[in-house]
């Protein structure tokens, strides 16, 4: 019977992998598109969007970036549930973990948008030079730096790399099971990368190269074996950069198109 099964589990398996592939490729393709053709100020954390199109964005971003990273747990899911219906038990969509997951980065973007239109409003009334400007930046790539050489940083890493782990120690039955969990294991993947989004803002929030950069590192600290060692290495980096910003602010990508914000 195991072996009847075994075609079958491959193939579900491969099918999550080519959607998941598919999609983040088709993020991936819609945002350099989007990027080249719109004219977006870089040098504003919101990039002149509204909340809704900052949150549309957002939400293909975490797409683009995370489905790579975040496919080892969405499998062992996937590999889970399939196990439980060819033994006659209750199954149900991965694509419930998936939404859960997606909806931790949601909410997530639009907090982001809050304090992007916010520091938006307060750069405007206090006037802030370019060169104030990227010196605020590079504090935040500073602090982006040192949170990745911290405790709470190895805590959350070590939960998303061990999918088998999560599921042993964080299983919920049923549909509504689905989503916490996939709920619970976004609150872990944001508490392990938030702060390497946050600095995308200094870097250029559509800066499509500063994205791979990230995605890649976010990908391999939690699929590569010496995952621990890249994030700390990630973490030396950004700070010996934010470092060099704050000598001289010129190096930080947004400085060029930065201005001193108009009073009201």
């Amino acid at each position: 019977m195991n072996d009847a099964r075994a075609p079958s589990l491959a193939l579900q398996r491969n099918l999550i992998v080519a959607i998941l592939a598919a999609i983040a490729v088709a993020a991936w393709t819609g945002l350099i598109r989007w990027r080249l053709a719109m004219d977006m100020p870089m040098n504003t954390p919101t990039m002149g969007l509204n909340a809704l199109l900052f949150l549309g964005v957002w939400i293909v971003m975490m797409i683009a970036m995370m489905f790579p990273a975040a496919a080892p747990m969405i499998l062992t899911f996937q590999h889970v549930q399939a196990g439980r219906r060819g033994r006659g038990e209750t199954f149900v969509s991965t694509w419930l973990f998936v939404g859960g997951y997606m909806l931790v980065w949601s909410l997530a973007g639009a907090i982001a948008f809050a304090g992007a239109a916010a520091a938006e409003i307060v750069a405007a009334q206090a006037a802030i030079s370019s060169t104030t400007a990227a010196r605020i930046g590079a504090m935040l790539l500073i602090l982006a730096g040192a949170y990745q050489l911290s405790p709470l940083k190895d805590f959350c890493l070590a939960k998303c790399r061990t999918p088998t782990s999560f599921i042993l120690t964080s299983w919920r039955d049923g549909h509504w099971g689905a989503v916490r969990m996939g709920w619970a294991h976004g609150i872990f993947c944001l508490g392990c990368c938030w702060l390497l989004f946050l600095a995308l803002f200094p870097l250029g929030i559509m800066n499509i190269g500063a994205m791979a950069v990230v995605t890649l590192l976010i990908f391999a600290e939690k699929t590569l074996p010496m995952g621990k060692g890249i994030a700390r290495m990630s973490g030396a980096a950004l700070l010996l950069f934010g470092v060099a910003v704050l000598i001289l602010p010129q190096l930080l990508p947004t400085f060029q198109a930065a201005h001193t914000m108009p009073m009201d």
